[in-house]
C-alpha cells in the first residue's frame, strides 16, 4: 500500500473542526458546486421519503434540500461534530422564515465510509465534495449501496486529478513529499458505482478556477475551509523557508493576467440502487430443473 495517499482521518477531523465557525465565509466553491448539483435535480424525477446529506459540513447543502423535499426526512452527517453545531442552529433560524416548515432534521456525527445506519434506511443519499475525503471509495460506495433502499439515489460530487494542479506543480519542484491530496478519475469513479451494484450511472465534469492575489491567499483559502494536506505521506513538521520559496517561485510563473490561479476539477455523478437480480423461477421451472417446489 502507498502510505503517501493514504488519508490521516484523525488529522482531516481535526482541520474541519478547526474551520467549522468561519467555514461558510470561504466556501464559495463548495457552495457553488451544492447549487449546481440542486439544479440537477430538476431532471430527476424523484420524491425521497428519507434523505441522508453525507459530509453536510455546515448545513447549506442541507437546508436548500429541506427546501425542495419539504416532506422528507433529513439526516446531516459529518465527521466533525463542530460542523454539525454550526449547522443545527443555522438550519432551525431558518426554518422560521418558510412558508411551508420542513420536517425535522437530525444529525449524525460519523464517518461516511463506515456509517452507523441499519441497511436500507434511506431513499436518496447526497454528498457535495465530500468524497474526496475517503480513503476507500469501494468501501464507501459499497456502504451507500447498503443504506440505500431498492430504486433509491446516489447523488455526489467531488474532485478529480487536475485539481489544484497548479499548487501540485508548485511543490514538485521544491522538494519530494506530497503536499496536495490525490483525487479518482471520473471513469474510475463510474466504474466503481457498477461494481458496488449501482445502476445506470451518470458522470460528467467541468472545470473551476479560482484566482488569487498571490499564493498565501490560496493558503489561506485552503485552510479556512479545512482542505489541509492531509496525507501520510506529507512532510513531517513544518515546510522550510528554503522549499516554500521555491514552491511559490515556480507558482509565480503560472500567474495570468495579475493573478495566480488554483483550478478545480469538479465531478458530479448520479446512480441508482436497482432491485435484486436473483431470479425468480416458477414452480413449473423448477421442476423441469429437478429442485424442490
Amino acid at each position: 500500500m502507498n502510505y503517501d495517499h493514504i488519508l490521516d482521518k484523525r488529522r482531516v477531523r481535526h482541520a474541519f473542526a478547526q474551520a467549522a465557525a468561519h467555514y461558510d465565509q470561504a466556501a464559495v466553491l463548495q457552495h457553488e458546486v451544492s447549487d449546481r448539483m440542486l439544479s440537477r435535480l430538476d431532471y430527476i424525477k424523484y420524491m425521497p421519503d428519507t434523505i441522508l446529506d453525507a459530509g453536510s459540513g455546515t448545513g447549506y447543502g442541507h437546508r436548500k434540500l429541506s427546501l425542495r423535499y419539504p416532506a422528507s426526512q433529513l439526516l446531516a452527517a459529518d465527521i466533525a461534530l463542530p460542523m454539525l453545531l454550526q449547522a443545527r442552529p443555522a438550519v432551525a433560524r431558518w426554518r422560521q422564515w418558510l412558508p411551508v416548515r420542513p420536517r425535522s432534521s437530525h444529525y449524525l456525527c460519523a464517518d461516511i465510509e463506515q456509517l452507523p445506519l441499519k441497511s436500507a434506511c434511506v431513499d436518496m443519499i447526497w454528498s457535495n465534495l465530500a468524497l474526496q475525503w475517503c480513503n476507500d471509495l469501494k468501501q464507501t460506495f459499497a456502504e451507500m449501496n447498503r443504506i440505500l433502499r431498492t430504486d433509491g439515489l446516489f447523488m455526489f460530487s467531488t474532485f478529480g486529478p487536475d485539481t489544484l494542479k497548479e499548487l501540485r506543480q508548485a511543490f514538485a519542484q521544491a522538494d519530494g513529499y506530497s503536499h496536495v491530496n490525490r483525487f479518482m478519475d471520473m471513469h474510475d469513479i463510474g466504474d466503481l458505482l457498477v461494481h458496488n451494484g449501482f445502476a445506470t450511472p451518470v458522470m460528467d465534469m467541468e472545470y473551476m478556477t479560482l484566482t488569487y492575489d498571490d499564493v498565501m491567499s490560496v493558503m489561506r483559502d485552503l485552510k479556512a475551509i479545512g482542505a489541509h494536506n492531509a496525507l501520510q505521506g506529507r512532510r513531517p513538521g513544518l515546510t522550510g523557508k528554503t522549499v516554500w520559496r521555491k514552491a511559490t517561485d515556480q507558482y509565480e510563473s503560472l500567474r495570468q493576467d495579475g493573478r495566480l490561479p488554483a483550478t478545480f476539477e469538479v465531478i458530479y455523478g448520479h446512480a441508482w440502487k436497482p432491485a435484486s437480480r436473483k431470479s425468480v423461477l416458477t414452480p413449473e421451472t423448477r421442476m423441469q430443473l429437478g429442485l424442490e417446489p
